[in-house]
């Protein structure tokens, strides 16, 4: 889901843009400000999955990144976009980390080479998403379909 958040979001920055009536370099902070919330709790994960627990931690990051993924389609100005861009950036970043070790510690070590695509099987997929996320920006707004991330994570 955080992939195709990133894609959506590179995706709808003119439709974002136009919709708010403010500048594409403007908009662009939707982009900077997810990124950089994310490289900040990336590093964190670790210890933040040791004291709250992996479960919880993990549950905690999917509620917050769906959550905050909702709210990013209905945000009326940039500035609170930009702001529920970042709780979807501390939310989402702690969802790969904790992931990679939720398969390390469920898979035995012999199963490495077993488990390379189920790790990595999601990077080749990246071009495609953002494909289809720009036909969805020309039938619908930015709004419904950034808020489709919140569907996709909540039927799921």
């Amino acid at each position: 889901m955080e992939l195709l958040d990133t894609a959506i979001a590179n995706v709808a920055l003119p439709h974002i843009a136009g919709g708010l009536a403010v500048s594409y370099d403007e908009s662009t902070w939707v982009l900077t400000s997810y990124l950089v919330s994310n490289a900040v709790v990336l590093p964190l994960s670790a210890w933040l999955s040791r004291v709250f627990g992996r479960k919880r931690y993990y549950m905690a990051c999917v509620l917050l990144f769906t959550a905050s993924s909702l709210l990013c389609g209905l945000a009326p100005s940039l500035g609170l976009l930009i702001f529920f861009r970042v709780l979807q950036g501390v939310g989402g970043g702690g969802l790969a980390p904790v992931e990679q070790a939720i398969l390390v510690d469920t898979f035995p070590r012999a199963s490495g080479p077993r488990l390379c695509p189920l790790q990595y099987g999601h990077c080749d997929r990246t071009g495609d998403r953002s494909s289809v996320g720009r036909l969805d920006y020309d039938s619908w707004s930015w709004r419904w379909v950034s808020s489709s991330t919140f569907l996709l994570e909540f039927c799921r």
